[in-house]
């Protein structure tokens, strides 16, 4: 969600992390790109599909990259104030 994105890459770490610049599309998935797919999956013209996994995400995964992945540039000592940053947002 937004919210959780928002705690976990605050300020200019958004950007820098921007997760639209590690999918070769260089852009997110639309709604009906899932509908589309959907649609096809229940059709007639794949009803000899059967246990596939189907990644739809733009070749993000053929590139090798996680969800994730990007995170590991975050300095060490950045974390300690991401978790302060993330406790004072929740008030605990």
């Amino acid at each position: 969600t937004k919210g959780a994105w928002d705690r976990l890459l605050p300020g200019d770490l958004a950007e820098k992390f921007d997760f639209k610049k590690r999918v070769p599309l260089k852009r997110v998935g639309e709604n009906q790109e899932l509908a589309n797919l959907a649609a096809f999956l229940i059709s007639d013209f794949a009803g000899y599909i059967n246990g596939e996994v189907i990644s739809i995400d733009g070749g993000e995964w053929l590139q090798g990259a996680g969800q994730m992945n990007g995170l590991e540039a975050i300095p060490n000592e950045m974390w300690d104030m991401l978790e302060q940053m993330t406790r004072a947002a929740k008030g605990s």
